[in-house]
């Protein structure tokens, strides 16, 4: 079985384009110490470091949608929510750790151990 190095998501909301076309179904590729390099790098992180997250995004962001390209102003309007799902994912699929989460049942209350399956492409 080859190496996993991309991963399949669902964005929450979705990112709705200038045609007011919804992209939800994207693929993030690992990132490489390239891309968090490049993206310290860049001037408008020295102004504020919080943008390195959407400089990162945008790189390693491989589709979404229709868009084969998503650039850093696409990740600047994405819904919060959206955001901070791409950020939990990028932690996620780029950590070392075993992919599990706690889940509660919203019918029983009984919380249980969940590990998180990614699709193949």
């Amino acid at each position: 079985m080859p190496y996993k190095t991309q991963y399949e998501f669902d964005l929450p909301k979705g990112y709705v384009d200038q045609n007011g076309e919804l992209h939800r179904h994207g693929i993030m590729r690992l990132a490489t110490a390239k891309d968090e390099l490049d993206a310290m790098r860049d001037p408008k992180v020295r102004l504020n470091p919080a943008y390195t997250s959407i400089i990162t995004l945008s790189k390693v962001i491989v589709q979404l949608g229709t868009l084969d390209y998503v650039s850093t102003e696409i990740i600047e309007n994405l819904f919060v929510s959206d955001l901070n799902f791409l950020q939990n994912l990028y932690t996620t699929i780029n950590q070392n750790e075993d992919l599990v989460i706690q889940v509660t049942c919203p019918h029983c209350g009984k919380t249980f151990t969940e590990h998180i399956v990614f699709t193949d492409n």
